[in-house]
Order: structure tokens, then C-alpha cells, then sequence
């Protein structure tokens, strides 16, 4: 009897119909035992039907598993005829069936009206295979089998008794079955190898599943390989650690490390860091745990938590309120700077009537040597805060501001937290000195890193590289100083609040140096006022003869050189009082250094008096125009930058487009060379400020017509005569003041800047506001007979001066 005979024998005969067991996440293969569980009251009741016939029953998966009441649309076509082999019932209503699979069965159909479910079937067999692909069944049969055991080795929970089996089995069908019972598929793969009825392409597909199953447990045995190896050497690690704690309690020698953690850890919670904060220090600190004490990470992280614990994250400085009080120290230590003073006791205004603000940001604009650095050491000492100052000139690597990542050697902070935890309190005034001397190149640009700690939206969370995590900046008082804010980045410059500090006048100058600079230099020196005094006079010579500055560093070194000298005297043994006049500044710092700034003597022709703004202040220009027989060339000296060129371009085309109005004949241009020079030719000098001097010496020069020596200008004109705004008026009119001159011409869309130009500073001044060269023209050229006539005759009169009020001249 051949094995196909002795198992249809065995197996009993299946009947055409069967009721149907839907199953939810598993499939059944032939042959297979299975326990089941069922609870649905259609699924009970079929399972009733089949121990009331003939124990046989069709397991068939459902196609949406989620479905509680499945139809016959909802039930794969293709299932498992089985036999109930046992069934037992539970407490809970729920009875369980031990199955064992018989052969694949097709429903053919569903019969209806019943209260389960049952159906019409066909059982399929599997196809004898022919001898030509015997060889191939063979051989892959082979591969299945090997891969069954590989799989069992490498771990995965196949009972060796199913090995066994495999190994036994003589038929491909068989095999397939077998094996994909006990790969875990899910039911969409199951139930494609169930409804494979050829066998081969059911065992090339098993093999397939198999392969890749190999694959995953060859990964997943190495993953463990790994695992395992880093969990010995770890608990190796720890194991030495354990011993040498030991050895150390034997030598007596403490473990430093964690002590330190410990210590750690306790300034971590006092320091009452946020809560993500904390969280990163407290991970930091387990793993420092870890760690071997002489391993190189040890040390940066040592330093890392050193830097967190130690940053005052919760401590800060309770302001002064008292606005008197402020005041007070503001006027006690700087001298005028109204608008600066008004504007810290505004900021304390408003923080005193609201406790959470965000602090200004303040940017001092100014020439060298007017206070602004000085000025922040006051505000601080006002507001009751530390004071940080750092120097912005030339620096060009980002990481100064941000800091460094903490995988370099010697990584830092940048220098912002560096200044915060110098200053122990998270709400310092912080000045940042010269921010327009700010460099970029390879390694970043400061100025875009600042943009985020300048931003009130943005600094109450700046990251630092080293920290790793937000620092809130909101609190700082940030004050930056420039010179210029021409080299300023606009994104930059547009967060920041901007005071001009203009230069200081001589009045100012006498004011400050009796109140401030000659008592510093005194103590400094060692002297008292009893030993040296300094008369009004000749401070006023210092500040005239020995200094030209906006600011006041030059006249303090000439007072501590005079100090110096009567230092020495001291030293040596004389007695008496040493007081300094005019007349003995000589012995003390020699001949005057700079010459005086002085107005031409007497009106000239083709010389007109500018006004120009120079980093250090305001300065008195002379521009001269001479006419020489030639072919109307231009030729222009004095090291003029290329906007000042074009000022005396446009001066001249005006000149040439009003020829006949100044009476000039047309071929003068043609028949004569001019040639425009700006004494002090080895300054460079730039700007449009002085289009409206060069046209007056340019007219000047081709009309004959003297220019007025008290009269000084400044405007920047157009090619149809009109007369645009400037900049740096005060120190203009400072320039003025000093030089002598009586009568100052500048453009009437400058009236605004006038109007906040100090009243003493204007005293002695008259100012002429003016919308038209042909007015400046008016006011600085000397009338020619034959213009006056012209003049009256048109009824042109001369354009009244500056009027502070409606209809009356000021003569400032």
C-alpha cells in the first residue's frame, strides 16, 4: 500500500457540508493541532453543530479582523477542514476546542437561514508531482529543512520535535505547511500560502519567508553579541571599580571623584536652575558617575559642571528705585548729558511701577573721550547693579560671543556668560565697548551672533555653544558705545535704542575739568588742593591752546602733566601753594600744541568758510577757488573723496547753468582753467555737507565778488540750486564758536537739530536758514554796486536770518 493509499485510509472521509468557524488572527494549515478559544454565539453554535454530526468543522480567517458579526463576503474563500478533537467549556461562557487540521477545503456555498454560519465545500488536494521537477522539489525541500534548523539555532522557538518531523517528511505540500506554521506570518502571508495549491510554489514561497526570517535572526543574534559584550565589559568596569573603592578604604585615600558629584549635586539644587536645567546637570552627573576619574572626558565634563553650577541662573541685584537718589549719583559723576540722565530715571520710573520688564538697550554714539564707557559705570552704580564692560574692538570669531562646543580642547563660554558669571547676578548692566570696530571673516560674524542677544524677543532663551542650554538674558541691561554708525550692520543697529553724545563745548569743558578731572588727577598724584590750583583762565588756555578734541582724555593728560610736575616738586621738599595761570603753563607742558581756530582776517575773493564734522568733533574748512587762462578745465586738490568731488562738479554746473544771472559771460568757461583747493592737503576729507561752500568761492571767483570772512556755511546742493540737510550740526556750531565767526548759513530742513542745540552754544551766533543757493549767495558775497541796484530794482531783498519765534530776528 503506498502512502497516499495509507493516508486517505487514515484520514476520515470530509463531508460536503460543514459548518464555519471564522477565525480572527490566525490561519490554520493542515495537520496542524491547534487550541482555540470561542466566544462569538454563532461561532458556539456552530461548534455545537459539529460535536451534535460528525465533529468536523471548516476554520476559515476573516478578512477584517475588527469585525464581530462576519458574513460570507467578509470570510476568505479558502480555509482548513478540521476535526474537533476536545472541547471543554469555561466559567465565562467562552468554550475552548483543541482542533486538528485535515485538508484545504473551497466554500462553494453559504446556506442561509441558519444561526450560524454553514457552508457547501470541495476539499483540494495537492497535485502529484511530475519526475522531471522531482530533482528541484528535492533540493529546495533540502534548503527548507537546513533553513528550519538554522532558525532553531539561531534562537528562534521552534520545538525540536517539528524539527524532527521536517526532517522525516517526504512530501513538498507537507513541508510548506509545516513550516509556515510555525514561522508566525501574519494572516494576509499565511493565507497567501494556504491558497497556493500547487506545492512547489507553495514551498519556493516558504523558502523565500525563510530567507529573509534568517536574515533578521542573524542581525538580531549579532545586536545581542554586541549587547552582551558591552554589558561584560561595563560590569567588568564596575566589578574594578568595586575593588578599588576597596583598596582605597584599606589605604585610607577617599574617592575625590564622588565626593565631588556629591558636592556637585548639592550646589545643582541651590543654585534653583530651571527645570530643564536641572534635568541636563542631573544627567550629566550620572554619567560623570560612570566614568573612570583619570578618563579625558572626565575633566571637560568636571569643568562643564563647574561653569553650570557656578552661573547665578536665580540670583540677581535688587534695583534702586529712588528716583532723587539716582539722580543725584547720575549728576554727581557726569557733567550735563541731560538726555542720557532722563533716560535711565525714565527706566527707573517705569520698573518701579512694574517688577517684570525687559531692559534697554542702549547705544552711546559719540566721538572719542565724551564719557560714554564712564557713563555706563554711572548708570550702574545708579541703578544699584554690577557692571560688566567688554571690548568688541577687532573682534572677528563668533565663538567669543557664543563660546566654543565643548568637543574642543580648552572650550570656554562665550564672553557674554563668561561677563554674567563674573558679575554673580543675572541682571548686570552690561557695556559692550565698541561695537562698531566689530570684524567678520572665516570663522563668523560677531555682529550677526549679537543680534540674538540684543533681541528682547530672543535673549531670554540665548544658547551658549559651551552650556548647551537657554540662559535667559532678558534681565541685562545692555549698553554698547561707537564712535560711528556708519560700519554698523542695520539688523544690528536697528535693536538698539541710539543717544548721540555730541562734543562738549568749552564752557563744558571749564565745568567738567574744575568738577571732576583736576580733583581725579589731584588724588591720583598724591596732592591736595592746598598744593595745587588751577585758575579759570588757565584751564581755558589748556582747553584752547593745548587740546583740540571733542572729547576730554587730551585735556586730562595735560592736567596730570602739570600734577606731574608739581608731584615732583613736592617730592623734593618745597612748600607753598603752586597755583597755575596762563602765564605758566609754559613751564609746566611747554609751548601751545595746536593753533587756534581762527576766521580770515578780512573778505576775500574766491575763499569761503565751511563747516565740517570729524570723528573727534566739529572743524572749520577753507575752500579756495582761483580762475587761470586755459580751456575750462577742473582741477581739484586736497585729497577730496569722491562725494566731495562730485559736490564741486554739481557747484559748478550750478555756476554755469546762473552765468548770466551773476553776470558772467558765456565764453569765460571756455577761455579759463579753474582750479577748487582744501588747505591741510594731507587730510583726507569727504562729504556732500560742503557743496554750498565750494559754489560761493566758485562765484566768488568768477564774479569778483568778495566773500564775507565772518560768515560760515554748510549745506550739501543739487544741480538746480537747492540746499539739502546735514548731519553733526552741534559740533559744527562748536567748530564756529571757537573759530569766531559771527554769521552761520545751513539749511533750513536742519531747523529741528537747531532747535535742540543748547541755548548758551548759540549765544553770539546768528543763523541764517536757508532753502536756495541763490539766498547763501545773498548773505555771503559782498554786494557789488551794480547788484545792489539789480536788487532793488527787482525788489529782491536779502532772505532774513533764523528766527527762533514768529517775526523776530535771534541773534544767539
Amino acid at each position: 500500500m503506498t502512502d497516499e493509499e495509507r493516508k486517505d485510509e487514515d484520514q476520515p472521509a470530509i463531508p460536503e457540508v460543514l459548518p464555519v468557524l471564522p477565525l480572527r488572527d490566525i490561519v490554520i494549515f493542515p495537520f496542524m493541532i491547534v487550541p482555540l478559544y470561542v466566544s462569538r454565539d454563532k461561532s458556539i453554535k456552530a461548534v455545537d453543530q459539529a460535536l451534535a454530526e460528525n465533529r468536523m468543522i471548516l476554520l476559515a480567517a476573516q478578512k477584517n479582523q475588527d469585525e464581530d458579526d462576519p458574513g460570507p463576503d467578509d470570510i476568505h474563500p479558502v480555509g482548513t477542514a478540521a476535526l474537533i478533537m476536545r472541547m471543554l467549556k469555561l466559567p465565562d461562557g467562552r468554550i475552548r476546542v483543541l482542533v486538528q487540521g485535515l485538508s484545504r477545503a473551497r466554500t462553494v456555498a453559504y446556506e442561509e437561514g441558519l444561526d450560524h454560519l454553514q457552508a457547501s465545500i470541495e476539499t483540494v488536494s495537492d497535485p502529484e508531482l511530475t519526475e522531471e521537477g522531482s530533482l528541484e522539489v528535492e533540493a529546495l525541500m533540502r534548503n527548507v529543512k537546513e533553513a528550519l534548523e538554522q532558525s532553531q539555532n539561531l534562537g528562534k522557538p521552534i520545538s525540536p520535535e517539528v524539527v524532527v518531523i521536517a526532517n522525516n517528511m517526504e512530501e513538498a505540500g507537507r513541508l510548506a505547511d509545516l513550516t509556515a506554521s510555525n514561522l508566525d506570518l501574519k494572516v494576509d502571508g499565511a493565507q497567501a500560502i494556504l491558497e497556493a495549491l500547487d506545492p512547489v510554489e507553495r514551498l519556493q514561497r516558504v523558502y523565500e519567508l525563510m530567507t529573509k526570517e534568517l536574515e533578521v535572526l542573524n542581525m538580531q543574534q549579532e545586536i545581542s553579541s554586541q549587547a552582551k559584550g558591552e554589558m561584560d565589559r561595563t560590569q567588568r568596569e564596575f566589578f574594578l571599580r568595586q575593588q578599588l573603592k576597596a583598596i582605597q578604604a584599606e589605604l585610607g585615600e577617599g574617592n575625590e571623584l564622588a565626593e565631588e558629584i556629591v558636592q556637585l549635586g548639592e550646589k545643582a539644587h541651590k543654585a534653583k536652575m530651571p527645570k530643564q536645567v536641572l534635568e541636563e546637570v542631573e544627567r550629566q552627573l550620572k554619567k560623570l558617575e560612570r566614568m573612570h576619574p583619570d578618563a579625558a572626558e572626565t575633566a571637560t565634563l568636571r569643568n562643564w559642571l563647574d561653569w553650570m553650577v557656578t552661573l547665578p541662573w536665580s540670583k540677581s541685584t535688587k534695583d534702586n528705585l529712588d528716583l532723587k537718589a539716582a539722580q543725584q549719583i547720575l549728576d554727581e559723576d557726569h557733567y550735563g548729558l541731560e538726555k542720557i540722565k532722563e533716560r535711565i530715571v525714565e527706566y527707573l520710573a517705569v520698573r518701579k511701577l512694574k517688577d517684570k520688564m525687559k531692559g534697554p538697550l542702549l547705544c552711546f554714539v559719540g566721538p572719542p573721550g565724551v564719557g560714554k564707557t564712564s557713563l555706563g559705570r554711572s548708570i550702574a552704580r545708579a541703578l544699584g547693579r554690577k557692571f560688566i564692560r567688554l571690548s568688541l574692538g577687532g573682534v572677528k570669531d563668533e565663538a567669543e560671543i557664543r563660546g566654543h562646543r565643548r568637543t574642543y580642547v580648552g572650550s570656554l563660554p562665550g564672553r557674554i556668560i563668561q561677563g554674567i558669571q563674573q558679575a554673580g547676578a543675572n541682571n548686570p548692566v552690561f557695556m559692550m565697548d565698541e561695537v562698531d570696530k566689530v570684524g567678520a571673516d572665516f570663522r563668523g560674524d560677531p555682529s550677526s551672533a549679537l543680534l540674538e542677544v540684543l533681541d528682547p524677543e530672543q535673549n531670554n532663551s540665548f544658547r551658549d555653544h559651551y552650556l548647551g542650554v537657554p540662559f535667559d538674558l532678558s534681565n541685562v541691561m545692555f549698553i554698547t558705545t561707537a564712535n560711528l554708525t556708519d560700519t554698523i550692520q542695520a539688523a544690528f543697529l536697528d535693536r538698539m535704542e541710539v543717544i548721540r553724545l555730541p562734543g562738549y563745548t568749552e564752557e563744558e569743558k571749564l565745568a567738567i575739568a574744575k568738577c571732576h578731572l583736576v580733583p581725579k588727577q589731584l588724588e591720583e598724584h598724591g596732592l591736595t588742593a592746598d598744593q595745587l590750583a588751577f585758575t579759570d583762565k588757565a584751564l581755558r588756555v589748556v582747553i584752547s591752546s593745548y587740546t583740540r578734541e571733542a572729547g576730554l582724555r587730551n585735556l586730562e593728560r595735560e592736567i596730570a602733566a602739570i600734577a606731574r610736575k608739581v608731584a615732583r616738586k613736592v617730592a623734593e621738599g618745597e612748600t607753598g601753594k603752586v597755583r597755575v595761570a596762563p602765564g605758566s603753563l609754559h613751564k609746566y607742558i611747554g609751548a601751545p600744541k595746536t593753533l587756534p581756530e581762527e576766521r580770515l582776517k578780512k573778505d576775500a575773493v574766491g575763499i569761503a568758510t565751511g563747516l565740517a564734522w570729524t570723528a573727534t568733533g566739529g572743524d572749520v574748512l577753507f575752500i579756495e577757488a582761483t580762475t587761470m587762462k586755459g580751456k575750462g578745465g577742473l582741477t581739484l586738490t586736497g585729497q577730496l573723496g569722491d562725494v566731495m568731488k562730485e559736490s564741486a562738479q554739481a557747484a559748478l554746473s550750478y555756476a554755469r547753468s546762473r552765468a548770466r544771472q551773476w553776470g558772467i559771460r558765456d565764453e569765460f568757461f571756455a577761455e579759463n582753467d579753474l582750479h577748487v583747493h582744501v588747505p591741510e592737503g594731507s587730510i583726507p576729507k569727504d562729504g556732500p555737507s560742503a557743496g554750498i561752500t565750494m559754489a560761493t568761492a566758485l562765484i566768488s571767483a568768477f564774479t569778483g565778488r568778495p566773500v564775507r570772512c565772518s560768515v560760515a556755511m554748510t549745506g550739501e546742493i543739487t544741480l538746480r540750486g537747492h540746499v539739502l540737510p546735514i548731519g553733526g550740526l552741534k559740533e559744527k556750531i562748536l567748530a564756529a564758536r571757537r573759530a569766531g565767526i559771527e554769521t552761520i548759513v545751513c539749511p533750513k530742513l536742519n531747523q529741528k537739530e537747531l532747535d535742540e542745540v543748547p541755548a548758551p552754544l548759540r549765544r553770539g551766533i546768528t543763523f541764517h536758514l536757508v532753502e536756495d543757493v541763490e539766498e547763501v549767495l545773498n548773505i555771503a558775497l559782498v554786494p557789488a554796486p551794480k547788484a545792489k541796484a539789480r536788487a532793488s530794482a527787482s525788489g529782491k531783498s536779502r532772505p532774513r536770518p533764523y528766527r527762533s519765534r514768529p517775526r523776530r530776528q535771534v541773534n544767539v
